[in-house]
């Protein structure tokens, strides 16, 4: 605490009492008394004005440390107020406590609606998965076009609801990350073969080769981020292909040959709900995966980022050394 903020703060009184002090000396002026008789009491003033405000500075600076935090109230208010000196702190100690008291009525009513809302659509995904797998194991037998069609259509679908549950469970408190050195190519080929009806119906090739390398993450959710790029490289490549290939510094990049990224939209592609020109043209882009797979990757210490040229394709690189983990 600046002494000169302490003096703003104590302003109306510091006039009140120069104006007493004038008062004070005027009137031995206009009764004409010796000077000595002005002096000396003025001066005596002044002196315990100075002892007083100083002590007053330091109480004053001393309770300003103590209510000083950083950006949240601790739980326990009764240790971190100061006495109260007044009536006034009083009342707002009591203001205080009230509302603290709402916050944390608040927020327990948030988290059992959230936990509410994340155990409703557990159900509903699980619940829906039934059907799907039935369609799936009813198309088995067919071969055609149209099987093929609706069994990529069943993988979308399928997709769709594991980005929700993803997003629900991505800011829960029990979030089952699980870290351990794992296989790359046992999470690259499953991805693959998830969507191997697109490719056939598209007739795009992939390119991949084994990869011999093992790195620290948690499987099931960085597969959910592999299977979404590859899924984004299907979704807008129509000619060409996808190559899939593990750099010397364990950077996997996934290329395509599709409609690429515009460079405006390039450095938002990671942005909550954000889909880019491209996306809002061809009507497919939720603006939610690459926004899922840049927390989970920041969960994961891992680093994402795309490089593209309009018309020609898209580069993703997934950075898969581990700098550091968001996760406890």
């Amino acid at each position: 605490m600046k002494i000169l903020d302490y003096l703003k703060s104590r302003k109306k009184i510091i006039l009140l009492v120069a104006v007493l002090l004038m008062v004070f000396s005027s009137s031995y002026f206009l009764f004409e008394m010796p000077l000595i008789t002005v002096l000396y009491p003025l001066i005596l003033s002044v002196v315990i004005l100075i002892v007083v405000g100083i002590i007053d500075y330091l109480m004053t600076r001393k309770k300003h440390k103590q209510l000083s935090f950083n950006d949240t109230l601790p739980e326990s208010l009764t240790d971190f107020l100061p006495e109260s000196d007044s009536l006034i702190e009083l009342d707002y100690r009591h203001i205080i406590e009230m509302l603290k008291e709402e916050e944390k009525v608040s927020r327990n009513r948030a988290i059992s609606d959230y936990n509410n809302m994340v155990e409703y659509y557990t159900i509903w995904a699980h619940q829906i998965k039934t059907p799907i797998a039935s369609m799936r194991l009813t198309l088995q037998s067919d071969d055609s076009d149209l099987s093929r069609r609706i069994k990529g259509d069943l993988v979308r679908i399928e997709e769709y609801v594991e980005m929700v549950l993803t997003f629900l469970r991505l800011d829960s408190d029990s979030t089952d990350y699980l870290i351990k050195e794992v296989e790359l190519d046992e999470m690259i080929r499953p991805a693959i073969r998830k969507f191997k009806s697109d490719f056939i119906q598209k007739k795009l090739s992939v390119n991949y080769d084994q990869v011999e390398a093992k790195i620290l993450t948690d499987e099931k959710w960085l597969l959910f981020v592999i299977e979404q790029i590859i899924s984004n490289a299907v979704k807008y490549t129509t000619t060409g292909g996808i190559t899939i290939s593990l750099m010397d510094n364990k950077v996997l990049c996934v290329e395509d040959t599709g409609i690429g990224i515009n460079p405006e939209d390039l450095p938002r592609i990671f942005e909550n709900g954000y889909t880019g020109f491209n996306g809002r043209e061809q009507k497919q882009a939720s603006g939610i995966g690459l926004y899922l797979c840049r927390r989970i990757c920041e969960n994961l210490g891992h680093r994402i980022w795309a490089e593209s040229t309009p018309g020609k394709g898209t580069k993703m690189f997934l950075d898969l050394n581990t700098v550091s983990l968001g996760v406890e």
